[in-house]
């Protein structure tokens, strides 16, 4: 069995410039991170938020906090 986190949603800025991934792990869990790149540089993305250890009973519960955590969230949900 993968031990792998899978990844459900993605949330991106329109410039492309920071992401939100809400994922789900192997043993039910839920969970979220925050990623920047900087478009020149073209290495990918970059761990900024740390938040991935936190543990979130559901989809749902994850983005909740996230929105809660992530500054620029808000935003870019409301505007979606």
């Amino acid at each position: 069995m993968s031990r792998a986190n899978r990844v459900l949603t993605s949330i991106e800025t329109e410039d492309g410039a920071r992401c939100v991934d809400i994922f789900v792990r192997a043993d039910g869990t839920f969970g979220f991170e925050e990623y920047r790149r900087d478009v020149e540089d073209g290495r990918g993305w970059f761990l900024v938020g740390h938040y991935s250890r936190d543990i979130h009973a559901s989809q749902d519960a994850a983005l909740a906090t996230a929105l809660l955590k992530v500054a620029w969230l808000a935003d870019v949900v409301g505007a979606g």
